[in-house]
């Protein structure tokens, strides 16, 4: 348990560092282009969930990040030994949720800022701590995937 906390007081402190350095230097809304054609940094206030659905609902939204914290571990922490590699998963989750916990109950919305642009796509704008989100869960899925593996090969053996 203790290295899924200092993993994900990184990514949280992370996140924020980068979001408090973006927020003094740069405007919100402005567009500075990194790699022409392809990344920006775009500042945005989102006041919703992963694509900004839910706008506005800060409330419903802070609250159901805490019953997902909550549940995360009761079913994952509560009862169970995690191994070194749910520890960095979960982690890696844990942390890019607080990322976006934080900035929802400071400043009433989550600061965005990279943004992908391609032919005449623009990719939704998200941060860093949705990075974290993103990786941990395809981690999870990873984590499921070998389980079962290892289970049917257990199976084929004995």
């Amino acid at each position: 348990m203790k290295k899924v906390f200092f993993i994900s007081a990184g990514c949280l402190v992370l996140d924020q560092l980068i979001k408090g350095i973006l927020t003094v230097c740069l405007s919100y809304e402005h567009s500075y282009e990194i790699i022409s054609n392809f990344l920006s940094i775009t500042l945005v206030k989102n006041t919703g969930a992963a694509f900004s659905i839910m706008s506005g609902d800060t409330t419903l939204l802070i609250a159901f990040t805490v019953a997902v914290l909550i549940a995360i571990y009761f079913m994952v922490f509560k009862d169970h030994e995690v191994n070194n590699y749910e520890s960095i998963t979960y982690g890696i989750l844990i942390g890019g949720i607080l990322g976006n916990l934080v900035d929802r109950i400071f400043n009433g919305y989550v600061v965005d800022y990279i943004h992908f642009h391609f032919l005449e796509y623009n990719f939704p704008i998200f941060n860093l701590a949705d990075v974290f989100i993103i990786v941990s869960v395809i981690m999870i899925i990873v984590g499921m995937f070998r389980r079962k593996n290892e289970t049917q090969s257990r199976k084929i053996w004995n």
